[in-house]
């Protein structure tokens, strides 16, 4: 018997039996990693994935939970064109003295930490008024005090 045709060499097994070299390994595992980790950062700079997360997590009995509804609007405000400052940036101040059916909500601008302007100020933005039994946003944005619906 000679030693040939006892066994197979590596390099004839050909198909999904074959060993892999660590190199190949590695630049397989890259070709995967690399594109869906390019995918994620652009998906979150733009906002894409805020917006998703708000879909599926805003739902109708979280109008009546204040921290839901701040979550909601921080997200709606940012991404309409309403404003162009960081959603970190802004400050939502509920009025506490509001029925529980509608209240109103002032967009302030944070100005500490990494958020731009003149430290110690809390300019006032806007006003949100909301009707939570229509779920109904309404704004005064460019007209104080002349609530419109929002864009």
């Amino acid at each position: 018997m000679s030693s040939n045709s006892s066994k197979p060499s590596p390099l004839s097994q050909r198909g999904p039996f074959r060993k892999r070299t660590l190199r190949q390994h590695v630049l397989r595992r890259l070709a995967l990693v690399v594109p869906i980790s390019a995918l994620m950062i652009v998906l979150a700079k733009t906002g894409v994935i805020d917006t998703l997360t708000d879909r599926y997590t805003f739902r109708p009995e979280s109008w009546f939970d204040d921290t839901a509804l701040v979550r909601h609007l921080r997200v709606v405000v940012t991404h309409n064109g309403m404003t162009n400052i960081k959603p970190d940036c802004l400050l939502f101040v509920v009025n506490g003295n509001d029925p529980p059916t509608g209240s109103r909500i002032d967009v302030m601008q944070k100005t500490s930490g990494s958020c731009p302007g003149p430290k110690g100020e809390l300019p006032k933005l806007f006003t949100l008024r909301i009707d939570r039994m229509n779920h109904v946003i309404m704004s005064d944005q460019g007209s104080p005090t002349q609530f419109h619906p929002m864009p």
